[in-house]
């Protein structure tokens, strides 16, 4: 239990220095997903192999532009530099951008580069054939910089 609780902390955390980040660009952003619901059906998620385990965890807008975001924390790997995504949650991010009104997905991860559920599969699905559990392992170089996905600060256009 507190093994989870620790990750749980630093994942909550990695969401907030996300959602800081994104606001600083001018997006207004709100929680959504697993983390929202309350303990009674966090626990009846987890024993099923539901998508909705794997719900981004932060809905932006900016303008008329629409976004939902994974925080993954805890990556890149500093020994090999690569990222690890669950293939489910993969698999579930790529069925979630494919429903009827799509929304990009992006997976924000620990250093804020970015990565999107088809480019973890599409880089990853010549190497490694997942069993139940595996996870993809993703080059930290093929991530693109939080800016160039996001933009550029605007909390200096605010200060003007």
């Amino acid at each position: 239990m507190a093994d989870w609780l620790a990750r749980k902390t630093i994942g909550d955390q990695h969401e907030h220095t996300v959602k800081n980040a994104l606001e600083a660009r001018g997006w207004t952003v709100h929680p959504c997903g697993q983390g929202t619901y309350p303990a009674p059906i966090q626990q009846a998620l987890s024993h099923t192999p539901s998508a909705l385990r794997y719900f981004p965890d932060l809905i932006a807008a900016r303008g008329s532009e629409l976004v939902t975001i994974d925080a993954k924390a805890r990556m890149p790997s500093t020994t090999s530099r690569t990222y690890a995504i669950s293939h489910k949650c993969a698999v579930a991010g790529v069925q979630l951008m494919g429903v009827q009104v799509p929304v990009p997905l992006y997976y924000v991860l620990g250093d804020l580069h970015v990565l999107t559920p088809a480019e973890v599969l599409y880089d990853t699905f010549h190497t490694l054939h997942p069993t139940n559990g595996a996870y993809h392992l993703v080059s930290s170089r093929l991530a693109l910089p939080f800016d160039d996905v996001f933009g550029t600060s605007t909390a200096y256009e605010r200060a003007a």
